[in-house]
């Protein structure tokens, strides 16, 4: 009996003002994989002097954000009083837990000089039971996330446990987030200990047991069995997946196992009480209503 091969999504392309975002997750035949309910990959993107992101304060619930950045700087603040730039490399990950506030925007000495961008954001789900944990933010420099190094191959660890190596950042659930750089020819093995998992071809192409990936293109793996990742040309991947959750609600930024936990984020932000976000004066409105939120799982 042959092997299953994997399952490839394919991005849509978003532009946000200015710069455009490839989203693979959700797709439609995979909303989820492990608790992995968002993947962006933002850019590549050059910006022209007083050019840059500006991603004005907005809300979730729910879930943690993870941004991850190949090239330039972002400033993230929020409703915590969090001020912090994240560098290539770096890991910022904020919990929203029963809610917060954030904005995202290129520096002001980027700003002034021009700049250029290219990153992932994913966002992660929620256990049931920590879905309303009081938010944090934290900031884990390059230096302090476990590296692995193999012929052609070197790998750093995001998130989560994989190939023996645990990131500092906290988690609440089973999962595993890993950048991975390959020369021409090198391979390794992505092994089965994870139920869901899946490979993001940031630029570059792969094969996975011999078949295609082409760049800009997730494949979701088959379950129950090691899978080869062999580099046909320099290429630059993230691997993520994890233990599935179940059912989830997704609308706008408020991810939940319930619809009324929503509605009631809804409520919140409309009366203004996520919080400030230090030096915000405006903020992303909530959007017109959709007949209900759409259930992920």
């Amino acid at each position: 009996m042959s092997a299953v091969a994997p399952t490839f999504l394919e991005p849509h392309v978003k532009n946000l003002g200015g710069f455009t975002v490839k989203r693979v997750l959700p797709s439609a035949s995979h909303k989820m994989v492990g608790p992995f309910i968002f993947f962006d990959h933002m850019g590549p993107a050059t910006f022209m002097p007083g050019q840059g992101v500006e991603v004005r304060a907005h809300p979730h619930i729910g879930l943690a954000t993870v941004t991850y950045l190949f090239e330039g700087t972002i400033l993230h603040r929020d409703s915590l009083g969090t001020v912090q730039p994240i560098h290539p490399g770096d890991v910022n990950w904020m919990t929203a837990g029963r809610g917060i506030a954030h904005s995202e925007r290129t520096p002001e000495d980027l700003r002034a000089t021009g700049s250029s961008l290219e990153g992932i954001q994913t966002w992660v789900a929620l256990p049931d039971e920590h879905e309303t944990t009081e938010p944090f933010f934290e900031h884990h420099p390059a230096a302090t996330l476990p590296t692995i190094d193999e012929p052609g191959v070197a790998m750093r660890v995001i998130a989560g446990t994989a190939f023996g190596k645990t990131s500092p950042a906290r988690t609440f659930s089973d999962l595993f987030y890993v950048a991975v750089d390959m020369e021409p020819r090198s391979r390794i093995v992505i092994p089965d200990e994870y139920p869901e998992r899946a490979v993001y071809a940031v630029s570059g192409e792969a094969l996975l047991d011999g078949v295609p990936l082409e760049v800009n293109r997730m494949a979701v793996l088959p379950p129950s069995r090691p899978v080869v990742l062999e580099a046909t040309t320099r290429t630059r991947l993230m691997l993520l997946g994890g233990k599935p959750l179940g059912d989830r609600f997704i609308w706008w930024n408020f991810v939940s196992s319930s619809r009324e936990a929503i509605s009631e984020a809804k409520e919140r932000w409309r009366a203004d009480r996520f919080g400030q976000v230090p030096n915000e004066t405006d903020r992303i409105p909530l959007p017109d209503e959709p007949k209900s939120p759409e259930s992920f799982s």
